[in-house]
């Protein structure tokens, strides 16, 4: 096998830990020796063994005089764990090949240095777009203490998200729909506007088996953006497993704080607000400090608006069904102030076009300026 292939496989299993490792980053380790894989891992949830140590272990002895292929530039401070510099150095390994630096500023460039004065060959930068998409999310949050947004929606051709009467069921296929599982499934957290709630009263779990064979054991966060406090706690969030957090734009009743106190895994949050909107900013930084790495938007246009109008939003992914609708007034993806004139909308870009049956993904990354 080529260096290539062996980084390819390293990027696999960097995915295999992507949603389980937040706010850690998912990386995958390969070591060979005589052209044959003797260990290979990745990372494990928080205070578990990163993707290198793992892979350590499994070739035990077969590590000296071997070839490490790594997605990210190894650690080289202490945290939950020791540094992976020092293992991989104890080990015996003479070359590694790393895809992409870290942009912690307690690593990044640091790993590199120290396994080079110690007598490493050091490669980086094979696949390093890859790499660094996996880790999209990680990288910003390390770099600016909030969470990596993606905006997701499905509309019609004529830019609809429901009809006129409300209804929404399904303008996307069954394919779009478990792809969106799939993309629930490796975020933090999902969150929606509180009349989504109240409209569609949506699980917001993220299901295996192609959308029909139940839930996954490990769930994103959901978090209800509610300014005035409408969220019931009949609602299908509150009968899911894993956490709901209700964030509202005023000081909570007395009676709303016993009645989220009694429900399972639910948290209210007071937050600050702006304009008698809930302060959207803030309210990522709250979820930044819970370790919450990347935020998934699923609606509604409102929130979405917001969330434009804002500048908070990284990432865009919107399905178009091959359907009309029509109707001035069926609701678009999204609403808030919006452009003044086209020269100043919002631009994408790195986009990219999938197909799935008959629906097409757009998926682009805001131009930031």
């Amino acid at each position: 096998m080529s260096v290539m292939e062996y980084m390819e496989q390293a990027l696999s299993l960097a995915r295999i830990a992507m949603g389980h490792v937040s706010p850690n980053p998912a990386v995958g380790a390969v070591i060979v020796r005589d052209g044959k894989v003797v260990g290979q891992g990745y990372t494990q949830p928080p205070g578990g063994m990163h993707a290198e140590i793992m892979a350590l272990k499994q070739a035990d002895d077969k590590a000296k005089r071997a070839v490490m292929y790594v997605t990210l530039e190894p650690c080289v401070h202490y945290g939950r764990t020791a540094p992976c510099t020092e293992a991989i150095i104890a080990a015996g390994i003479t070359d590694i090949y790393i895809a992409t630096l870290d942009d912690n500023p307690l690593v990044k460039g640091k790993g590199v240095d120290k396994l080079q004065e110690a007598g490493l060959r050091v490669y980086v930068g094979q696949y390093e777009e890859e790499a660094r998409h996996i880790n999209e999310s990680y990288f910003k949050y390390i770099t600016t203490g909030l969470p990596f947004i993606t905006v997701k929606y499905a509309m019609s051709v004529d830019g609809k998200l429901a009809t006129r009467s409300g209804d929404s069921k399904w303008i996307s296929n069954d394919d779009s729909r478990n792809f969106s599982h799939n993309v629930r499934y490796v975020s933090d957290a999902i969150m929606v506007g509180v009349n989504t709630v109240l409209i569609d009263d949506p699980h917001l779990t993220a299901r295996s088996g192609h959308g029909h064979g139940g839930t996954f054991k490990n769930q994103p966060v959901r978090v209800i953006v509610d300014d005035a406090g409408r969220t019931p706690l009949s609602a299908n969030i509150f009968k899911e497993p894993g956490k709901t957090i209700v964030f509202l734009g005023r000081k909570a009743k007395e009676s709303e704080k016993s009645a989220f106190a009694e429900a399972k895994d639910a948290e209210l949050v007071e937050m600050p607000a702006e304009g008698g909107l809930v302060d959207l900013h803030r309210l990522l930084e709250y979820l930044a400090e819970r370790g919450i790495t990347s935020v998934l938007v699923e609606g509604g246009s409102i929130l979405l608006g917001s969330m434009f109008d804002l500048g908070l939003v990284d990432k865009v992914m919107a399905f178009i069904s091959p359907i009309i609708i029509g109707g001035s007034g069926a609701k678009t993806p999204v609403a808030g102030f919006g452009a003044d004139k086209v020269l100043g909308a919002i631009k994408l870009e790195r986009v990219s076009v999938a197909t799935f049956g008959d629906d097409t993904l757009i998926t682009g990354y805001v131009k930031k300026d």
